[in-house]
């Protein structure tokens, strides 16, 4: 194809709202963005709230009413209860949150629609704890990234609603969905994973991109400022257990927009806020919603603008 436009999208719970503000502001400032969406973004790619935005917006939602969502949802989802609390010994023993109410307004949201209704591409990002192959020999663990390509590996049956569900379920904080947890242990930014499916050649003809005829735009959640102070850490598993995996997710992000800015060139934008020095946003506190708007809509948005116009998107 000479002109394979992606969308991709972060996970980062409820920081999702900062990407569904930044790209109402692009929107209103560039509306080819998503003029004609079918036939002007090829692919969206997602990973957990990520994935639930590329779901949206791929299903004809616009960035206004997906923040919206959050807006109006985000107590629900992140609704520890003094009850779970005492069953589950503060999260020592169990998920932080149930996914009941997630549940709930992902299906209110998406109701029957499956993958191979939606016009765009999409790709997924989740991760399988079990293929439950029927040999033991075979069986394991192993990345899965949920797509509507046609083929013999098409997931076009699945429902919206499970495919979000999947993407989403962070460890800790929620549930695993079957056999599935939240795809930020191996992608939270999807960008990589969507290059190389649009590549893919077992696509067929009219839906294999070429490689200069791809254009990505990377919508992060905000990054924080971190680091560990001091040097030769002789630590073991409860000093590592609560800073490694920012660091192995802040990694992966960095690793991702690596290959991509390399692979891609100047047919590649990152957007990503970084937030003040000494403000964290964690990925479920509600609290910080408007906080996470407000820095969207104090954000420059003239370097992808610029890129957006630049690139003949």
């Amino acid at each position: 194809m000479p002109n394979f436009r992606i969308l991709s999208f972060d996970g980062g719970g409820i920081r999702g709202v900062l990407t569904a503000v930044l790209l109402d502001r692009l929107l209103g400032e560039y509306p080819a963005l998503l003029q004609d969406r079918p036939d002007t973004i090829t692919m969206f790619a997602g990973t957990s709230t990520g994935g639930i935005l590329a779901l949206g917006m791929a299903a004809g939602l616009t960035p206004a009413q997906i923040r919206d969502l959050y807006v109006t949802n985000g107590k629900l989802i992140f609704d520890s209860s003094w009850t779970r609390d005492v069953v589950e010994i503060g999260g020592l023993s169990g998920a932080k949150y149930d996914n009941v109410n997630l549940k709930q307004i992902l299906t209110e949201t998406f109701g029957a629609l499956k993958l191979t209704d939606l016009k765009p591409r999409v790709l997924i990002a989740s991760f399988s704890l079990d293929n439950q192959a029927p040999d033991p020999s075979s069986r394991t663990w192993n990345p899965k990234f949920f797509h509507n390509f046609p083929g013999a590996d098409s997931d076009g049956e699945s429902l919206l609603v499970d495919v979000a569900m999947s993407t989403s379920a962070a460890p800790t904080y929620f549930p695993s969905y079957g056999v599935y947890v939240d795809g930020g242990v191996i992608a939270n930014n999807p960008s990589m994973a969507a290059v190389v499916q649009a590549l893919d050649g077992r696509n067929q003809a009219g839906e294999r991109a070429t490689l200069d005829g791809i254009k990505l735009l990377s919508v992060g959640t905000g990054a924080s400022l971190q680091y560990i102070e001091g040097q030769d850490h002789d630590w073991g598993d409860a000093q590592w257990i609560k800073p490694i995996l920012n660091v192995m997710m802040d990694g992966g992000v960095g690793v991702a927009d690596f290959q991509c800015a390399q692979l891609l060139g100047n047919r590649y934008c990152r957007l990503e806020p970084i937030f003040p020095a000494g403000k964290s946003f964690p990925m479920d506190d509600v609290s910080k919603i408007v906080d996470l708007m407000d820095l969207a809509q104090s954000f420059d948005l003239t370097g992808a603008v610029g890129w957006l116009n630049s690139s003949g998107w």
